[in-house]
């Protein structure tokens, strides 16, 4: 391995072992250099246009990570974004990711998909940046839950408001914040109380 593949490898390891075919470029390598470490069995194609180390594992939540750098624009929302901040039992069949009304959705052929359609003042509110995913934070998430209840179930999003308040130690206020920006306070201000 020359010194400019070995450049690339470390770039790799710098970004969470993923990246784009775009960013390696933007920072500086050739593509050969991409081929050559692909064709070593070093790095592997995932999906169009994204690459990750071989045999690497992206930490708890591998979908999460796959899925948001093959939508730039999707946060990841309701279920999952539940799942990932240990809110909920149920386990997502498909990683749910938010995306401005009117906005192109890509297609994902892995890891299972589905995109829902935000107005931009809910589609902005609450995102928080982790080490390589967007997603909403969980007073967020649980306004989300309440909004798109005939999806996800009434009892799911009425848990993980509970879950949230007793457990991860979320502000009724916050949480309320947020749900006058969805439009669900009146919905969410009769659980909070009995609640309370």
């Amino acid at each position: 391995m020359n010194t400019r593949t070995q450049e690339l490898m470390n770039f790799f390891q710098s970004h969470g072992g993923v990246a784009r075919f775009s960013t390696v470029l933007k920072a500086g390598f050739h593509p050969d250099s991409l081929i050559a470490l692909e064709k070593e069995g070093k790095v592997e194609k995932i999906a169009r246009g994204l690459y990750r180390v071989a045999n690497y594992t992206h930490g708890t939540h591998p979908d999460l990570v796959i899925a948001s750098l093959q939508a730039p624009r999707g946060v990841i929302c309701l279920l999952s974004a539940l799942f990932f901040y240990d809110a909920t039992s149920e386990i997502p069949k498909y990683v749910a990711l938010a995306i401005p009304q009117g906005s192109h959705a890509n297609r994902i052929k892995y890891p299972p998909v589905r995109f829902c359609r935000f107005a931009s003042k809910a589609w902005k509110a609450g995102i928080e940046e982790h080490e390589i995913e967007r997603q909403y934070s969980l007073a967020k998430t649980i306004a989300d839950c309440f909004k798109f209840r005939n999806k996800i179930g009434m009892d799911v999003a009425r848990d993980a408001l509970k879950v949230a308040v007793t457990e991860k130690n979320i502000t009724p206020k916050e949480i309320m914040k947020y749900a006058k920006i969805c439009r669900v306070d009146s919905i969410i201000k009769p659980i909070l109380e009995a609640m309370i």
